[in-house]
């Protein structure tokens, strides 16, 4: 399709969760609902705004930072999954050249990871002390895209379990340094320890949060704090503590504790508030394209599965600040052969995506 093809979007377009209409157009790039006078391309059935996945990595494998070749190809999964707008919850590697390319998604970046010395994976993260956390966030805020990631808890080898990485005073600082900015901060976090801390210190959100509890999560819809569970990476810890089972078998019980109630965790979560959006943590050990997946496994913990897609779509887009399928929008959508409301598994065939006017598959 040219630039200057006229798009016809003919079926259902799902502007909102309730709000549906019959057709749109694409013109010069974005979102019409008038009909122009040119002749048009159409293209019928159900369609939703770009998909959203919140927590993402693209340009880190589990090495660490990638080419650019293989960030590329990261991206173009993503995108042919109907990923249009991703949320990359920390990267060592500069993608900001993606950022020039209209057939690759749109891209927020949180920076790198900041984690304490030798408390995560290699080669990912600023690895520091305390004392330095409120520089290293002032950096990454300036660096990013409104977003800064901590890495909240991590295996203690001497304690042998996952416990909490920072002290309250030292969060504290560090959140009211990124707020000053103009920055939102979000934390990697399996365990329960470091939860009350970065909640009561004023996070907005909080990535996988296995280790929600009946005490922490009215703490965390009474303040508005965000989840992105990840249960599609959730699914590992099996495999994790069986790896780890001789050498730390008490973080190998918790992670499976972690694992046996994350379906039950995210449902209250739900249920009092919280709200939880779809991440699939891809990059690192996990593949790309997940999205659908993720959405699935949500429904599955028991969320409706209309607040499911709202997850990944309208709500999401509404969290980080980005448009829906409205009136001079650029034309970031995708469709469907079949109601993704009535059954959330259609968001895995994708018939068409739109991302920036143009038809990509």
């Amino acid at each position: 399709m040219s630039d200057q093809t006229v798009l016809h979007v003919k079926g259902r377009v799902l502007v909102g969760p309730e709000e549906v209409k019959d057709e749109l157009w694409v013109v010069d790039g974005r979102i019409s609902y008038e009909r122009p006078r040119a002749e048009a391309v159409t293209v019928r059935g159900w369609a939703l705004p770009g998909l959203v996945d919140a927590h993402c990595h693209v340009g880190l494998d589990h090495h660490g930072a990638v080419d650019e070749a293989t960030s590329e190809k990261q991206a173009l999964t993503d995108r042919d999954a109907g990923t249009l707008l991703i949320r990359d919850a920390g990267s060592p590697a500069d993608t900001r050249w993606i950022d020039d390319r209209e057939d690759l998604p749109k891209i927020i970046r949180a920076g790198r990871h900041i984690a304490r010395t030798r408390r995560y994976i290699r080669n990912f993260a600023h690895e520091i002390e305390p004392d330095d956390l409120v520089a290293y966030v002032a950096q990454e805020a300036r660096r990013g895209d409104g977003w800064v990631k901590l890495v909240g808890d991590w295996i203690d080898r001497d304690a042998g379990d996952l416990t909490a990485c920072w002290p309250r005073d030292a969060v504290e600082a560090a959140i009211a340094e990124a707020h000053r900015l103009g920055a939102r901060v979000t934390a990697h976090c399996f365990a329960e320890d470091s939860l009350r801390d970065l909640v009561e210190a004023g996070i907005d959100c909080v990535e996988h949060a296995t280790g929600l509890t009946e005490d922490t999560i009215p703490l965390f819809a009474e303040r508005g704090v965000a989840i992105v569970p990840t249960l599609v990476n959730i699914a590992t810890f099996p495999a994790l503590a069986a790896g780890g089972e001789s050498k730390f078998p008490k973080w190998s019980a918790h992670m499976r504790r972690l694992h046996e109630n994350r379906y039950d965790t995210v449902r209250a979560a739900y249920d009092a508030g919280i709200p939880v959006f779809v991440g699939t943590d891809a990059g690192g050990s996990l593949a790309h394209g997940l999205v659908a997946a993720e959405v699935a496994e949500l429904v599955k913990a028991g969320i409706p599965p209309i607040q499911a897609l709202s997850a990944t779509a309208w709500g999401a887009r509404e969290w980080l600040g980005r448009p829906v399928l409205e009136e001079g929008a650029p034309a970031d959508l995708v469709v469907y052969e079949e109601d993704p409301r009535a059954d959330v598994r259609v968001l895995a065939g994708p018939r068409r995506v739109v991302l920036n006017g143009r038809v990509i598959g």
